[in-house]
């Protein structure tokens, strides 16, 4: 059985939220919040503000909050030379950044990366406008095929395309084009639309840098629904329902002007229960926030994200099915990989991520727990490298990262525990307070200390701890008031000198 899609389109005014069912269940949740739309494929008028040459880059004013940033491997003369395999000597090294650009120079830049956390947007001056079928690179020639495309086709449809591409009515300089996966059986029609509407976007972009003031937006990309008709409809997507009826006719209108194929697809959704809850979408949001991932055999995984990887751990849990132990594992392992790669994908995880399954003995297990991880990766759309086992049964990949994940575009680190997922325990903070008085008492002379402090540790100080409390009195000669306040954190507190 194929594999069948469905794409469902929740919209309001504040936020888009798309949800890719496949099989009957949720893979990829895709989001636009209209206060933060990413910025990747915009085209700024940017300016020169500062030219770092031991960094070999330089910071560009585009507009943004913070500058943006673009690397000398981004330059427009550095990628041609790279291209012009016959005119660069292999191995000679790109001009410097300091004789390619200047401060204060006004640069056509695009984003190629979002900025995320404290950097800056990643920027490059070789434009590439994407379409349906192809992507467009109006500063350059040459005809590049999608890797995914199989071999033997990719020259006919590199030729086919030259012809489309160099027809009479092409402008004199043509630039080149990269056939995306999905031109694969693509009509001459529907390669001859994307090219006219690539061109009519760029010459659109060209005559705005002519007449726009510097650091400004010359090309927005298209928005989050007008993508998803553009880069997740495929062969088996069955519908794309959508529940807002002006959304559906605006989207109904573009599709049918650029990709009339996946506009077919689209259904006003009029039922009465929310769109999301066809497939409890929310529920499956609300799980993916969280660090345990439950099993149907009964193991689990426990996901854990910081700044440099992701650790998936797998656990057997009160899964004792099999026949025997090493049955189970294997059992567990294998449903392990299918979940590692759903979550992957629905949680939008990139970077370095290290898979801890459990410790099989057969070689043979071990190799078909990978092949079930790697058929499963297949699906994803974002590209993905899998090593095998290491020395320590573990498994290292990368996913390229895209997008903000889940977790970072839907929550923000706990004020309690300032993100390190615990807090001291009201002990541990009623006894740094008794410190705090002691060392203040050796400082200071006040008539009484008074503490102030959540209710929990309070209670602790009344209670448990209230013959410390009485000693420390007695020891330092001063009396010792307490005050509850409920609104401070677990480990907040203050000692008022009266």
């Amino acid at each position: 059985m194929g594999m069948q899609q469905d794409i469902l389109i929740n919209w309001s005014p504040q936020e888009t939220r798309v949800a890719v069912i496949e099989n009957g269940a949720l893979q990829e949740v895709h989001m636009e919040r209209t206060l933060e739309r990413g910025l990747v494929g915009n085209v700024y008028l940017g300016k020169v503000s500062r030219v770092l040459p031991g960094m070999q880059s330089a910071f560009i004013d585009v507009g943004l909050e913070r500058a943006a940033f673009l690397h000398v491997g981004d330059l427009l003369s550095t990628i041609t030379a790279r291209h012009a395999d016959s005119d660069t000597p292999s191995g000679q090294p790109p001009v410097p950044i300091e004789k390619q650009v200047f401060e204060g120079q006004t640069l056509m830049v695009q984003v190629i990366k979002d900025p995320i956390g404290s950097k800056g947007a990643r920027l490059s001056t070789q434009i590439s406008l994407a379409g349906r079928m192809l992507v467009f690179l109006p500063q350059d020639n040459h005809i590049g095929i999608s890797q995914k495309i199989p071999f033997e086709q990719r020259e006919a449809l590199r030729n086919k395309l030259q012809a489309l591409a160099h027809d009479k009515s092409a402008p004199a300089n043509p630039g080149g084009f990269i056939v995306r996966t999905n031109a694969e059986d693509a009509s001459d029609a529907e390669l001859t639309e994307d090219i006219q509407y690539l061109r009519k976007t760029w010459s659109r972009i060209k005559e705005a840098s002519t007449t726009q003031p510097a650091k400004s937006l010359l090309h927005r990309d298209l928005n989050l629904l007008q993508r998803v008709l553009r880069d997740l409809v495929g062969e088996g997507t069955q519908s794309i329902r959508i529940d807002s009826k002006e959304q559906y006719e605006s989207l109904l209108t573009f599709g049918s002007e650029f990709m009339p194929s996946a506009a077919e697809k689209l259904q006003l959704y009029k039922g009465e229960r929310p769109i999301f809850d066809l497939f409890s979408v929310d529920d499956e949001i609300s799980r993916a926030l969280g660090r345990r991932v439950d099993l149907k055999s009964g193991g689990y995984l426990m996901i854990d994200q910081t700044e440099a990887l992701t650790t998936m751990d797998v656990n057997t849990g009160g899964y004792v099915g099999a026949r025997n132990f090493d049955e189970t594992i294997f059992k567990t392992n294998l449903e392990a990989a299918g979940a590692i790669a759903r979550q992957l994908r629905l949680r939008n995880l990139g970077g370095i991520v290290v898979a801890d399954f459990i410790d099989m003995l057969t070689p043979e297990h071990q190799q078909a727990v990978l092949f079930e991880f790697r058929k499963h990766l297949q699906r994803d759309r974002v590209k993905t490298m899998v090593s095998g086992f290491s020395q320590l049964g573990l498994v290292e990949m990368t996913r390229k990262r895209t997008r903000e994940s889940l977790a970072h575009l839907l929550c923000e680190p706990c004020p309690a525990c300032d993100g390190k997922g615990s807090v001291k325990t009201a002990r541990t903070v009623a006894y740094d307070i008794l410190r705090e008085i002691l060392r203040e008492a050796r400082q200071f002379n006040p008539m009484e200390f008074r503490v102030v402090a959540s209710t929990p540790v309070i209670d602790l100080l009344l209670d448990d701890e209230s013959s410390h409390l009485a000693g420390l009195s007695d020891f330092i000669g001063k009396p010792i008031s307490l005050q509850s306040e409920p609104s401070m954190g677990p480990e907040q507190y203050d000692i008022v000198l009266l």
